[in-house]
């Protein structure tokens, strides 16, 4: 079953990764909106074609922000993040790269020093507003999830068709300013086989990580349901053991169980 958010801004939230997080969700509240289709979702498959996509004003979102930013200042609320999240991919928000400095400027007034974070696949980041935007927030949290493009396809079934070389070089041109989050999962899909933990695929995602040199590496399994029903969690040691090759490689990483 789907998990799709119910307003505009949710929370504060405890995160794994975060803390207590402020979400801020841009998409609409009845269906899921984004350009992945990824078989780990827990907003369920993307459906586009058969939805309606009816974005929230940005008057709006606004608003809504505005009045919540200044209910924790008044109540002193304990919050440690502003998250771009929710029902898809947030940058498909036609107005994102707006919604971003008014959220900073908010932020300044009501919540000075918090940082805003933005959850992202980056495949609108060849776009350069949208790509301007992502550069504004304070931690840019970005997916990789394959090695090879075979995998990426399996795993995250992007609507674009656009290769995995394609989205790391997109990676890559954040020089190292961004986060990179990886989940690693087996079992199947349509019938195939899926695995991003075998050595091959991992030697293939670790030269990419080694490639785009981010700041730090968050990797995770399962945690919530997922549309796809024969997929299985990746044990804690697995995942330990692919932490420790990137620490090897110099770069900070982190698992989140």
């Amino acid at each position: 079953m789907a998990l799709l958010f119910d307003s505009i801004v949710f929370g504060p939230v405890q995160s794994r990764r975060f803390g207590h997080s402020l979400g801020i969700n841009l998409l609409p509240l009845t269906n899921k909106v984004c350009n992945f289709n990824c078989v780990y979702c827990e907003c369920g498959w993307t459906n586009l074609k058969s939805q309606s996509v009816v974005y929230f004003p940005y008057e709006v979102i606004c608003a809504k922000i505005k009045e919540a930013f200044n209910t924790l200042a008044q109540n002193s609320l304990p919050i440690d993040c502003i998250t771009f999240a929710g029902n898809g991919e947030p940058t498909m928000h036609p107005r994102f790269n707006e919604i971003i400095d008014t959220v900073i400027e908010y932020r300044n007034h009501y919540l000075p020093g918090k940082p805003i974070v933005v959850l992202s696949n980056a495949a609108l980041a060849g776009n350069k507003k949208v790509f301007d935007a992502l550069q504004k927030a304070d931690l840019r949290v970005l997916k990789l999830d394959a090695g090879s493009d075979i995998m990426f396809r399996k795993i995250d079934q992007p609507l674009s068709g656009k290769s995995l070389d394609w989205h790391i070089s997109k990676l890559k041109a954040f020089k190292g300013r961004l986060i990179i989050q990886s989940i690693f999962l087996k079992g199947k899909h349509n019938g195939k086989s899926l695995d991003n933990t075998e050595e091959k695929e991992l030697e293939l995602w670790l030269n990419a990580i080694k490639e785009i040199h981010p700041e730090s590496v968050m990797i995770y399994t399962l945690d919530r349901p997922a549309p796809e029903p024969e997929l299985e969690k990746v044990q804690p040691a697995v995942l330990d053991m692919i932490c420790k090759r990137v620490e090897k490689e110099g770069i900070p990483c982190k698992v989140y169980l």
